[in-house]
């Protein structure tokens, strides 16, 4: 089945000295320029391709990749405004992708660099983008344990921190106190679910919480020693900057991991970091 505003995978069905024809099954053939073949083609070859329709309601197939295909969020920007919207740029040379003013939490200005949800829009069937997130999240019931990890995209900044998207699928909140290294909107990294409230509300963390957190982190500060032969650079006297951009976690919860893997024999902590105990 074709997907339009994803990727497809269609069969060359004719050769010509411009381009290629694809079986689009229902949609019939559709074009993709001679430009875009990387390699001599064959006909019945198979051929990824992305598919959308132009201004004029043409099926076109592109072999360039969007910042964000239907159902995908994407930091994109803003080329362009008009009566009709804002145009984003959406990686596609000859395609922006349209935010209609309905779909605007906020006026834009051009240059401005925003995070969009792309969607294909029922009444209309055009592929276009939006900012109002909350009718696409939380519709489905929370599945969460403590500890899971999943998937954030920082999507907002508030006075409480950050909202993130999880798994693509519902909000949750980085309060400001758990918040380590650098955050920005469109940033996408791994979390850990730290609470679901009763009210539904989802409370997250960028590093495990509790006992699991620090075993976690005394493994993988063991397994790094063994593998710079025994010592690494660092202690408890060592910048939080420098503690993150090893091991992704705060100073505090190093602090307290390498202090048990001393007590109980399997480092020492010295002036110039620590070493493992054979």
């Amino acid at each position: 089945m074709i997907k339009i505003g994803q990727l497809n995978a269609l069969n060359i069905t004719q050769i010509t000295d411009f381009g290629v024809f694809l079986d689009a099954f229902d949609y019939g053939s559709v074009l993709l320029p001679k430009k875009q073949l990387s390699e001599e083609p064959e006909v019945g070859q198979s051929i990824h391709v992305f598919l959308y329709f132009d201004s004029d309601n043409e099926l076109c197939a592109t072999r360039e990749t969007p910042i964000a295909q239907v159902g995908e969020w994407g930091l994109m920007e803003i080329k362009s405004i008009n009566s009709t919207g804002a145009f984003v740029n959406w990686g596609i040379e000859k395609k922006d992708l349209l935010i209609p003013y309905s779909e605007q939490r906020a006026r834009f200005n051009e240059g401005q660099t925003i995070l969009v949800y792309v969607y294909t829009d029922n009444a209309s069937g055009r592929i276009v983008g939006t900012t109002k997130f909350n009718k696409w999240l939380d519709k489905t019931p929370q599945h969460y344990t403590s500890n899971q990890q999943v998937d954030l995209l920082i999507a907002e900044r508030s006075d409480l921190g950050y909202k993130a998207i999880i798994n693509g699928e519902h909000w949750g909140m980085i309060f400001s106190s758990d918040v380590i290294g650098k955050l920005f909107i469109g940033k996408r990294l791994k979390g850990y679910i730290k609470q679901v409230r009763e009210d539904g509300k989802i409370d997250l963390s960028l590093q495990k919480i509790g006992v699991a957190k620090m075993d976690d982190l005394s493994e993988k500060i063991l397994a790094l020693l063994d593998k710079k032969e025994g010592f690494l650079p660092l202690n408890d006297k060592s910048t939080p900057d420098a503690i993150f951009k090893v091991f992704r976690t705060s100073k505090g919860t190093f602090k307290k991991t390498i202090g048990g893997l001393y007590k109980a024999g399997h480092i020492t902590i010295e002036s110039d970091g620590i070493h493992r105990v054979k």
